[in-house]
């Protein structure tokens, strides 16, 4: 999947909100360095780039962490009968769990 039909993608997720083209990118661009933290946890190589079967993982990712925004460190919140409980201040561990981590041997 190219860049722009993640772009695309991204904002069709997250409509009626409409965001700046750089604002997606950087939401796409958080979601994949995450993606590849995961993928490569002790050294990534220098041209990684998110394989292509987490593309649609990427992107929702880089949407919640578009939902997150302003309540990124948020563990507990209670207000009007509404309560909201975040997994971690950053991304999902259910959504992360679904990347399968590079192993190798060092020596």
């Amino acid at each position: 999947m190219s860049n722009e039909e993640k772009l695309e993608k991204l904002n069709t997720w997250i409509e009626p909100d409409s965001l700046s083209e750089s604002h997606s990118q950087l939401l796409l661009d958080s979601a994949g360095d995450a993606i590849l933290n995961r993928l490569y946890p002790v050294e990534r190589p220098d041209d990684a780039e998110v394989p292509a079967r987490y593309d649609m993982l990427q992107i929702q990712i880089a949407a919640e962490l578009y939902s997150k925004q302003g309540a990124e460190g948020e563990s507990s919140h209670s207000e009007n009968g509404i309560s909201r409980v975040y997994e971690s201040a950053g991304i999902s561990p259910s959504l992360l769990n679904q990347i399968v981590p590079y192993v190798g041997v060092i020596g």
